[in-house]
């Protein structure tokens, strides 16, 4: 079995039902699973510590879901145009998987959400690519031959799955940001299929 690690971190659960839709994506590769694992929050009161198991959701990433990933599709919410902190505190501590070359040759995307239209979604699906090229991985895209990414009117990117959110309280992905966010799920599985045999 092909396994691809979802990870994601989601304050409001935009990005976290984008990460469901790439887990349909990974899942509608036949011989490819899926494996959900959010972060935990950080914070900034000292010695108080996150329960070990979040009260709701999928559990929180350790570095052994990324060492037996055969692939990684990564997302995060947009804070001022970069990645939020729990996830780069995450990748912070991976060092000794970089050490090992743990990820290296392994595909991965990422995806990311908004509250507005302009709120950087580029820079931040840029933002969490450069971790993933020091681990050695390879980036995996969307291709303009997908008529969602020229049709979008909402979220969406050659470099990775987006949304925006807008005011709504609870998410709601449009056509077009669900197809891509599948799409992202289904080459990153794909390419990780090929590549291991």
């Amino acid at each position: 079995m092909t396994e691809i690690l979802v990870l994601f971190y989601s304050r409001k659960g935009s990005t976290a039902e984008l990460a469901r839709q790439v887990c349909r994506g990974v899942e509608s590769v036949a011989g490819a699973q899926a494996r959900l694992r959010t972060v935990a929050q950080v914070t900034t009161v000292i010695g108080q510590a996150q329960p070990p198991v979040p009260a709701e959701g999928p559990p929180y990433a350790t570095h052994d879901d990324l060492r037996e990933c055969q692939g990684l599709v990564m997302g995060s919410p947009t804070r001022f145009g970069n990645m939020a902190a729990p996830l780069k505190y995450f990748l912070d501590g991976t060092s000794a998987l970089w050490a090992s070359g743990a990820l290296a040759d392994k595909p991965a995307g990422v995806f990311t959400s908004t509250q507005t239209q302009h709120g950087g979604q580029e820079s931040t699906l840029l933002s969490m690519m450069i971790p993933l090229l020091h681990h050695g991985m390879y980036l995996v895209g969307l291709p303009y031959t997908e008529p969602a990414l020229t049709h979008t009117r909402t979220g969406g990117s050659p470099y990775g799955a987006s949304h925006v959110a807008g005011e709504t309280t609870a998410p709601r992905l449009s056509e077009q940001e669900r197809v891509l966010a599948i799409l992202l799920g289904r080459r990153v599985a794909e390419l990780a299929r090929k590549l291991r045999s």
